[in-house]
């Protein structure tokens, strides 16, 4: 049994004592452990929250390790749900974390999702299984919060937050919007992404199609990005995630 005061004394201190047992009873869904992904844990296990599953069919690899938690020349080519799921313990060791790895999508969510979390954090970079997963959860009424594009960004003062409906200067956001709209989906959950123009960028930001990329879905262009735009992104995603789940809003009891 491990002393929670001294583990999360900090926190209770700020947030008092009934908020931090509220995230200790939460249980959240982390969709994507890559480069924002990895810190959303982070943040999340790190404030005390209680139980996890934490989803990616990917493992490891050189090319990871300039932005990614997990990514460190002794865990390369293991899987990040089990990296993420050991050090999510071994920082919490009462934390209750179930993993599973595997290209998800809207077939898989019904019974991956029951019963249901108290709130998913999207971390997915692909158009089509963000889209479904985001479908499924408004659907099913699960508070879920959606990181949209982090690559091709440097600027830390530019990262926002706001309702899917709200966003502007997003290519991502504005091709998951229009196909949730066409799925009538309502685009009131919250978003983390960032209003810096792509312009002026070096040629090189924008590279090839990488045709090596592990997994199903469709190839896609390697993408210029830095460690502390994506660690941000993420963080930032956790922090909201705190605030609705230990209710921050509400009037202590």
């Amino acid at each position: 049994m491990i002393d929670r005061a001294a583990r999360f004394g900090r926190i209770i201190r700020l947030l008092g004592q009934a908020r931090v047992q509220r995230l200790h009873d939460s249980y959240a869904a982390v969709v994507g452990l890559g480069a924002t992904g990895s810190y959303a844990v982070e943040g999340m296990t790190r404030a005390g929250i209680g139980r996890f599953t934490l989803i990616d069919f990917d493992v490891i690899e050189m090319s990871n390790v300039n932005r990614q938690l997990y990514a460190l020349q002794s865990t390369l080519g293991r899987a990040k749900c089990e990296v993420a799921a050991e050090r999510v313990r071994d920082i919490n060791p009462e934390c209750v974390v179930d993993t599973v790895k595997k290209f998800v999508g809207a077939a898989d969510y019904p019974s991956l999702f029951t019963p249901p979390p108290d709130i998913i954090v999207d971390c997915i970079d692909s158009l089509n299984p963000k889209v479904e997963l985001l479908e499924y959860a408004c659907n099913a009424s699960i508070p879920i919060i959606s990181c949209m594009g982090a690559a091709l960004r440097t600027d830390a003062s530019m990262i926002k937050v706001a309702t899917l409906d709200k966003i502007e200067g997003c290519t991502l956001a504005q091709m998951v919007r229009k196909r949730l709209r066409k799925r009538r989906v309502e685009l009131n959950f919250p978003c983390v992404y960032s209003l810096e123009s792509r312009q002026n960028l070096l040629e090189t930001a924008i590279g090839e199609v990488d045709n090596y990329s592990p997994g199903p879905g469709r190839k896609r262009r390697v993408l210029g990005s830095l460690s502390t735009i994506t660690g941000i992104f993420g963080l930032t995603a956790a922090n909201v995630a705190i605030a609705m789940l230990s209710q921050m809003d509400a009037p202590q009891k």
